[in-house]
């Protein structure tokens, strides 16, 4: 029929006419029509030709998501990154295929179509989120090494503090300082506890030295001011000391008899040399503290640095819903971007519901209606062959039945017939020997 309303095949046809007729009906194959049935309503093929662009177009741009993905997984660009994206892209093909196909009467169920748009609407979402990614991959990293940073800074800085230097003050780890202690075969910090409690000790001896010092002084400036004053003495008339003067020399003598100054001095002297030996000594110490934990603070920061090596696609979305989160407008461009992509990935579902019924569409109802009702008689003419032939087959055997009783029964009535003969036969001869018998 439709030889009437196209040229005969040759005629006018180029190669290149030829070769776009080839792609036009790869592209049509991804939509899942039946060419022998689009041949007749050719001016739906155009329709066709295009959505089957718009699937292929789909299946690019997933492949390229999934490209995107694996390499973002692994960490770094891969040649191996396109297996999967063939494979996804290949998944994809299929499944818009499956999920644009024309089918008689869908347009009649509406859960079919609602199943379809939400499988359509799930693989958009994941089809888009590493396009996402890629569009913002510049802030995306920075902000991923920016917290990387952090957080060797913050390891440094706790590394540093639960380690701190021997010879400060208030050098005692706190509680949160568990996981950041590190071991050292030998640490000065006790040596800087010595000489700090020896320290307090001296400036005890040297404050009680210097209190019993100004106590002696005053003493003594006391009893060089009385003792300057003399008195007549009224029985001898010679000049003397005061009563005061020698009561004083008395208490500025106990008092150095219970507190030995000198002592003190010579003891103080002997702790301020002490202190004086060990700080040379734990100097030494503390620089060679000071660079092991330099040198073990750098190795723990290289591990960590060799634990950052690639930024994972987890470590991407987390970034971006951070860097989303505080910036009102790069969330706005993120879910633009993202709803973009998805309804790129919905459209062919979308074009191919949102249309109306075609002529393909009715050739196809009629087609499957036709269909069904060809194999209802087909399956009613089986069915009565299948009966029929059983139908013959039992009238054969009874048939079959009937001659063999006939036979049987013809068998019976031919050997009685011949036992009846033979008892005559045997009645005849036995007469005709009585008869000989009685003549004799």
């Amino acid at each position: 029929m439709t030889d009437l309303f196209k040229p005969p095949d040759g005629f006018g046809r180029t190669e290149s006419h030829r070769l776009h007729d080839r792609l036009s009906r790869r592209l049509r194959a991804l939509t899942g029509v039946d060419e022998e049935l689009l041949a007749w309503v050719w001016h739906e093929r155009s329709k066709y030709t295009a959505l089957g662009g718009v699937v292929l177009g789909t299946s690019a741009v997933a492949a390229f998501s999934m490209w995107n993905f694996a390499n973002e997984a692994v960490g770094e660009s891969t040649f191996l990154a396109l297996l999967p994206a063939a494979l996804w892209m290949l998944f994809v093909l299929n499944l818009d295929r499956w999920l644009i196909a024309p089918q008689p009467g869908l347009k009649r169920r509406a859960a079919p179509l609602l199943l379809r748009l939400v499988i359509a609407f799930f693989l958009g979402t994941v089809v888009a989120e590493p396009l996402v990614l890629r569009i913002f991959q510049t802030a995306v990293e920075e902000h991923v090494q920016d917290q990387r940073n952090a957080v060797v800074d913050r390891l440094r800085s706790d590394l540093l503090r639960c380690n701190a230097d021997p010879s400060r003050p208030n050098r005692t780890p706190t509680a949160d300082c568990s996981d950041h202690l590190l071991s050292f075969p030998a640490s000065p910090a006790s040596g800087y506890e010595e000489i700090g409690s020896l320290r307090k000790d001296a400036a005890a001896l040297q404050k009680r030295v210097d209190r019993d010092t100004n106590r002696l002084e005053y003493l003594d400036a006391q009893v060089r001011d009385e003792c300057r004053r003399l008195i007549r003495d009224m029985r001898t008339g010679l000049l003397q000391r005061t009563s005061e003067c020698l009561r004083l020399r008395e208490k500025a003598r106990d008092y150095r008899t219970t507190h030995d100054t000198v002592a003190n001095e010579r003891r103080l002297a002997e702790m301020y040399q002490q202190i004086k030996d060990g700080g040379s000594r734990l100097a030494g110490s503390r620089d060679a503290f000071l660079e092991a934990r330099d040198k073990e603070i750098t190795r723990r920061v290289a591990q960590e640095r060799a634990k950052q090596r690639g930024i994972g696609i987890l470590e991407r979305m987390q970034a971006l819903e951070a860097l989303a989160g505080k910036n009102a407008t790069l969330l706005t461009g993120v879910w633009v971007v993202r709803l973009l992509f998805i309804l790129v990935d919905v459209l062919p579902v979308l074009a191919k519901l949102l249309g109306s019924a075609n002529s393909y569409d009715r050739l196809l109802s009629a087609r499957s209606q036709s269909a069904v009702t060809i194999h209802e008689e087909a399956v009613r003419t089986a069915e009565r062959q299948a009966m029929a032939a059983s139908e013959i087959v039992r009238e054969e055997c009874e048939d079959r039945v009937r001659r063999h009783k006939a036979e049987i029964d013809a068998d019976r009535r031919e050997h009685v017939a011949a036992m009846h003969i033979r008892v005559s036969q045997a009645v005849n001869a036995l007469e005709d020997e009585m008869r000989r018998s009685s003549s004799v």
